[in-house]
């Protein structure tokens, strides 16, 4: 007897439709599966005999072939235990075939005994059954919630095997009612405010630019010495970030539910998804395949689990030059692309990126106060792995210096610093008019404008053309640059609520390109690297 169960396989952040059949007929007793199934699925047999048996059932004395179709689409992971399971008891007349099967996907793991267990991408499988047209999809009940954010289908949550012929009689006994409402609700709260804007003592002019940055969604690259604060405006930049709509609630942790690192906690809906904006500051000792992605199965890295948020590089400098450069591309096209033998993968990457660095390897070159120790060599050396590629893709360069006296002791009796709640609410409504203006394209932000919408968005009057013009002469401007500045310019218009791009705006925009000390000390590596 043939029997015909429905699942699905990862490849990279997508789903894909598999068909499993499962073929039993008189001989040799044994389990074979085919349809290029990988290690994970083939070490499957032993795990799916033993649970079959543990959970009152009989595993057939017979010649079982499962084959999993199409073919020549590579199958991983232990997602396929319960397909298989079930298509084993279908196959030998254990359970009687129902309507329900026609259009339910069902993935899951087992265990020897027979309970199911949680598996990663349930809401990439979820969405899969939706494009396929299935109205049902039945997974290990811890991963009940995650798929149920998906809409128009179904979930049904199993906790053991044992609970099968159930399920095959009276469906609706597992299905466990989600209220969406209260999802979304929960999903687009504002983030915590760990670190406070208010707290941080001067630095007014970065702050400025971090409330610009979490405005358009742009780049920026801080420059100063070891104390400054450089790292504690880093940490304060999440406090200021919009909450995610509710579809970039569903992009964020699709991807961490792919990657395994969804966090998870049974019943509890706010560990079953990622609700604030990702915040990823890995180590400069991080490898080249560990920030873009990838492994004998592809698997996202650094720059993904950024997507819709931050990535932090500290120490900029101290990251290897080869995996710096890997970010051009990202920076610039919002995804990247894994090319292997058998697959291309291409996963979403568009994240702001924060950068921090020293301007010479003790961190004192150009201070007023500490004399810097380091030869030119030396600094030559250090800033050789910034090239000129990819600090044109930052928008802001910001220089972050050493804090005045006055400043340490809260002696400048000066207006006290907004609170990071006060800049949020400037975030938010700078990111609202930009959701209006960009409603029926495919943008969220002001840093994700084409060439084409910079000229329909970015109109400069003839003071503004006049300044412009200036700046290409003196700041020799690239037409990457170009953009980059209007795009930002935008931002700061949006910040002020002006309708119009006005000469104000672009002059702020471009007074965040020029950081003399950081250029000054690239053209004394240059020379002498020449």
């Amino acid at each position: 007897m043939i029997s015909t169960v429905y699942t699905g396989s990862l490849n990279g952040l997508d789903a894909h439709k598999v068909v499993v059949e499962v073929d039993m007929s008189a001989g040799l007793p044994g389990l074979t599966i085919v349809g290029l199934p990988d290690t994970g699925v083939n070490e499957s047999k032993e795990r799916i005999k033993a649970a079959i048996k543990n959970s009152g059932f009989v595993f057939p004395l017979k010649k079982v072939v499962i084959n999993l179709a199409p073919a020549d689409l590579r199958k991983e992971g232990t997602g396929f235990d319960l397909p298989l399971c079930v298509g084993i008891l279908l196959a030998s007349e254990s359970l009687a075939p129902t309507p329900f099967l026609e259009k339910t996907c069902f993935i899951g793991e087992v265990s020897l005994e027979g309970s199911l267990r949680r598996i990663n991408g349930a809401l990439s499988m979820a969405l899969m059954a939706k494009q396929e047209g299935f109205t049902a999809i039945v997974v290990p009940e811890e991963n009940v919630l995650e798929a149920s954010l998906v809409d128009g289908v179904e979930v049904y949550g199993l906790r053991h095997l044992n609970e099968l012929p159930v399920l095959f009689l009276h469906p609706p006994s597992f299905l466990k009612p989600v209220d969406r409402a209260g999802l979304m609700a929960a999903a687009t709260q504002p983030q915590p405010i760990t670190v406070d804007f208010s707290h941080i003592k001067g630095q007014e002019a970065a702050k400025r630019a971090l409330e610009i940055t979490a405005a358009g969604g742009h780049n920026m690259l801080m420059l100063g010495p070891p104390g400054s604060g450089k790292s504690m405006l880093a940490k304060a930049l999440p406090g200021i970030l919009p909450p995610l709509s509710f579809n970039e609630v569903l992009e964020v942790s699709r991807i961490y539910s792919v990657a395994g690192l969804l966090p998870h906690e049974k019943g509890q809906f706010q560990t079953s998804l990622i609700r604030q904006r990702p915040f990823r500051a890995p180590h400069h000792s991080a490898s080249k395949a560990g920030l873009t992605g990838g492994g004998t199965h592809p698997k996202p890295g650094e720059i993904t689990l950024a997507h819709r948020g931050v990535l932090f590089l500290d120490e900029f400098v101290e990251f290897p030059r080869n995996v710096l450069e890997v970010m051009r591309q990202p920076l610039e096209d919002g995804v990247i692309t894994i090319s292997r033998a058998q697959q291309n993968i291409t996963f979403p990457a568009k994240f702001m990126l924060l950068a921090a660095l020293n301007p010479c390897p003790c961190g004192y070159a150009g201070d007023t106060i500490k004399q810097c120790s380091c030869s030119d060599v030396q600094i030559a050396r250090y800033l050789q792995k910034l090239s000129g590629p990819l600090l044109d893709r930052i928008d802001i360069h910001i220089e972050v210096p050493r804090l005045k006296e006055s400043e340490l002791l809260n002696t400048d009796h000066s207006a006290p610093s907004a609170t990071s709640a006060e800049i949020r609410e400037r975030v938010i409504q700078a990111r609202q008019i930009q959701a209006q203006r960009f409603e029926s394209l495919d943008i969220h932000c002001n840093a994700e404008m084409t060439p084409q919408q910079i000229k329909q968005f970015c109109e400069l009057d003839s003071a503004g053309q006049g300044l412009m013009q200036k700046a290409i002469q003196r700041m020799h401007l690239s037409a990457r640059t170009f953009d980059r500045i209007l795009r930002m310019s935008r931002t700061i218009a949006d910040l002020a609520q002006s309708p119009q791009l006005q000469a104000s705006h672009i002059a702020e925009a471009l007074q965040y390109r020029s950081i003399d000390k950081l250029y000054r000390l690239q053209k004394g590596a240059q020379q002498l690297a020449g």
